[in-house]
């Protein structure tokens, strides 16, 4: 814990209720815009692409264009859940051998063996072919009513606008400056005169911003377009040229082949609930396989008291030892993962559970010159060493940490996911837990402190446990303790919705500055209640 931080701030953010839709997200003009869609007439899954889009330009260092990700979809009148898997995929002529080891550990958030010159981190040969537009046009015609313009109109005006420099943004942008001062295309949207830029120090007036003047472009080229624009037509083919003058392997080709796919949910029971997460390569079976270690422990009252969290640590770390034995994974999570998540449930009961990525914060750290996109650094997800589970080679999906879920129980629905690499599945499988085996208000469950498990060596505590429980923690595994803070994310940020009969709750991880739950009720006034 550092020496400076306050032993007794206390921070709160109230769920937000309503019988209309809410969206649940990590920048509060984003949820907005997908909220508005609602008011509109559309449903979840209307808002949840809305803010998918509209991500891309508030918090383009987490999500957008060049990415890729997850949804789980609850559609209320079938009582059916949908996955839609936009996940990434390394280009079909990699060379793994163009990626030799340097000696040492990488940087960046896996401790992977070092990379000459870093190249499965930064610039154009960390870049795996994004899935994200792909993936939000397909939910979008599956399950959407609005049209795919409609979608992306909201991201377009709020490209045009900038990015407003305030000081998370700002202290964002400083934390990556040195990596993004390398490519001259990416320093001239981020940085002034390579240095990061300034908020105002004023209380009143207006924020400075950065013009996002490439992607705007990019944006309405895209919503007159189509989503397969993208990957078949003529910004397909400038994306591949700006890679592959940059030196990376990503080519036309990549992009023509890559279809988002919609797959069938994994479902386990636990006490009576359904618990649906994604299959194959992310975080969600191995978050079953905990949910099976501790239901054979009996837990009550109303709140989790120092065995529930030696069972939750137990769990955790045996689950955990079998992911990084057969899975790829590395020994110790570090840094923080480029991600975004956002919840979205519409006032007929459909929900949406939404991860999208650049995997680290700024992904590669390079802006294509051409469409100003910023793109993935995926190739991290790999294993550079051979012979390795998860090891590096062409045309193969990516491993991911993230794990979008969502739980029917007799009582309602509540649809969650989160952003923090490693630290994901662990938060969603505790929120998960408070909810059902505590009775806990979403309110009080995204509260709540909570432990991290993020590999085999360790457990993080929240200080904000109780003494007792932090004691028994101490006794029996290797621990930390650190506050629950707003830089750096120590646990994971979570977004989540619940219904509960027509009633419906929303919540954004409580230290996140930008993050928020917004109802369609708050927006009504904004915006007329039929659409053009």
């Amino acid at each position: 814990m550092s020496r400076y931080s306050s032993k007794s701030q206390t921070v709160r953010k109230p769920a937000v209720v309503s019988k209309s839709g809410i969206v649940a997200a990590q920048n509060r003009l984003a949820a907005e815009q997908g909220a508005e869609a609602m008011v509109r007439g559309g449903n979840a899954i209307d808002a949840a692409v809305t803010t998918a889009f509209a991500l891309a330009a508030t918090e383009p260092w987490m999500s957008g264009l060049g990415g890729g990700g997850s949804m789980l979809i609850y559609l209320a009148k079938e009582d059916q859940v949908k996955v839609i898997d936009f996940g990434m995929v390394s280009p079909s002529n990699l060379d793994p051998a163009d990626y030799p080891l340097s000696g040492g550990v990488a940087s960046d958030l896996f401790p992977w063996p070092a990379v000459v010159e870093d190249r499965n981190l930064l610039g154009a040969k960390s870049i795996a072919v994004p899935g994200a537009v792909d993936g939000l046009g397909k939910a979008l015609e599956a399950y959407g009513t609005i049209a795919w313009h409609e979608a992306i109109q909201p991201a377009i005006d709020l490209a045009e606008a900038g990015l407003s420099v305030d000081w998370f943004s700002a202290l964002v942008i400083a934390s990556s400056a040195k990596d993004l001062s390398r490519f001259p295309s990416s320093a001239s949207v981020y940085l002034d005169d390579g240095f990061p830029p300034s908020p105002t120090w004023h209380a009143v007036g207006r924020s400075p911003t950065r013009e996002l003047t490439g992607l705007t472009n990019t944006l309405k080229h895209l919503a007159e377009y189509g989503p397969r624009e993208f990957y078949e037509g003529a910004l397909a083919k400038v994306i591949a040229k700006d890679v592959q003058e940059a030196g990376g392997y990503l080519s036309e080709a990549d992009l023509a082949a890559y279809e988002a796919r919609e797959l069938e949910p994994l479902v386990q029971d636990y006490r009576g609930a359904k618990i649906y997460v994604q299959p194959e390569l992310n975080g969600g079976p191995t978050m079953l396989k905990a949910f099976g270690e501790i239901v054979e422990h009996s837990f009550s009252g109303d709140r989790p008291g120092a065995a529930t969290y030696k069972a939750y640590a137990e769990s955790l770390l045996k689950v955990y030892e079998e992911r990084l034995a057969t899975l790829g994974d590395a020994d110790e999570a570090r840094g923080e993962s480029c991600t975004t998540h956002l919840s979205a449930v519409d006032a007929q009961g459909n929900m949406v559970t939404l991860t999208t990525t650049l995997l680290s914060i700024f992904g590669s750290k390079l802006v294509l010159p051409t469409s100003g996109i910023l793109m993935n650094n995926g190739i991290m997800w790999f294993d550079p060493r051979p012979g390795h589970p998860n090891s590096l080679a062409p045309a193969k999906r990516c491993l991911a940490n993230y794990s979008p879920t969502i739980m029917k129980d007799d009582w309602g629905r509540v649809a969650l996911g989160a952003s923090g690499g490693r630290k994901i599945f662990p938060a969603v499988f505790q929120i998960l837990s408070y909810i059902k085996d505590f009775g806990m208000s979403l309110d009080e469950a995204m509260h709540h402190a909570r432990i991290d498990v993020s590999g085999t060596e360790r457990v993080v505590m929240d200080a904000a446990l109780p003494l007792a429980v932090r004691g028994d923690l101490v006794s029996r595994f290797n621990t930390a303790e650190t506050p629950r803070d707003v830089f750096p994310l120590a646990f994971a940020c979570p977004s989540a919705v619940l219904r509960k009969g027509n009633e419906n709750q929303g919540a954004s991880e409580v230290m996140h500055p930008w993050g928020d739950a917004v109802s369609a009720e708050s927006r009504a006034h904004t915006v007329p209640t039929i659409r053009e």
